[in-house]
């Protein structure tokens, strides 16, 4: 029973990541109908941010760890939300009235751009977090020692998902982008700015990805500019799970998939948790093919 539990608050902590991935995926759906598929290089590009952060500034030496890694968590957020705006302003808004490949074109572009772009700065080798930055220290909770970081990423990850869900549902912001996401030329004679929400969009989905990839380095010691293929896969494939476009279903998704694959692990084999995950993705889409939450449907607003 206790290794059960200690993996329920793994595939917890791993699920508050991939759903923070999976926010950016269906949040662009929601309002462009576009996969961005450069989203996973964003959530490494906050990877590869924290550590240059965090060994240049002493963030942590001087604020001491707590302060220090929250502050660290808020500038790689706006930096990489800096580097989501640009990349909507470059790559995506002058196919805006393109055909929908051209803009699917655009992102496997900016994806082999970003990543590449990565590997040229840092190297082709894995990039190791320095030790000690937080302290390896484990939580009594029911009668469990939980590591503290993964208390950490889990209750962060909840903290920012309840967030986001708030600020779109009980601000003007939100009910503009929920607008913009039912339809867009009618969100327009409602005087609504759709480029500014898209924008927005652009600025919310890469800073929960940027947390992600921060999340990443810290619990896991090691980055390398090719693991945004891989979460960004798993995040999007949560993003399916739970209904792609619908921001609830994304944390669902999420979660869930983070937890079939290390009870998975933990029970028939590493091996084969990832064909696990997958294939209770094929059969929830064969009972639901809209997902476990369907997909964003026209509401009001």
């Amino acid at each position: 029973m206790e290794e059960f539990f200690q993996q329920l608050t793994n595939g917890l902590a791993v699920g508050g990541i991939y759903a923070l991935i999976a926010l950016g995926y269906t949040m662009v759906y929601g309002v462009l109908k576009l996969i961005n598929f450069a989203h996973g290089d964003l959530f490494t590009i906050g990877s590869y941010l924290g550590l240059t952060l965090l060994t240049s500034l002493a963030l942590t030496d001087r604020l001491g760890p707590g302060a220090g890694i929250a502050v660290l968590a808020l500038m790689v957020m706006g930096l990489v939300a800096l580097v989501g705006a640009l990349l909507e302003r470059v790559a995506y808004r002058p196919l805006r009235h393109s055909p929908r490949l051209s803009a699917v074109v655009s992102a496997l572009g900016a994806s082999i751009f970003f990543s590449n772009t990565l590997m040229l700065i840092y190297g082709a080798r894995f990039q190791v977090y320095p030790q000690g930055i937080l302290p390896k220290t484990a939580i009594h909770l029911f009668g469990l020692y939980v590591p503290l970081v993964r208390v950490l990423i889990l209750v962060s990850s909840v903290v920012m998902m309840l967030a986001l869900y708030a600020f779109i549902q009980r601000t003007k912001i939100g009910t503009a982008i929920r607008a913009a996401a039912i339809d867009q030329d009618a969100a327009r004679l409602m005087g609504i700015d759709v480029n500014r929400v898209i924008l927005i969009v652009f600025l919310v989905g890469p800073a929960l990805g940027g947390a992600a990839g921060l999340m990443v380095g810290l619990h896991y010691g090691q980055i390398n500019f090719t693991m945004g293929w891989v979460y960004g896969l798993k995040a999007f494939t949560a993003a399916i799970l739970g209904g792609i476009g619908n921001i609830p279903g994304a944390m669902v998704g999420g979660i869930l998939l983070g937890l079939i694959e290390a009870l998975g692990a933990a029970y028939l084999s590493v091996a084969w948790k990832d064909a696990i995950a997958f294939g209770v993705l094929i059969f929830i889409l064969i009972v639901r093919p809209t997902g476990l939450l369907g997909e964003r449907v026209a509401e009001k607003v």
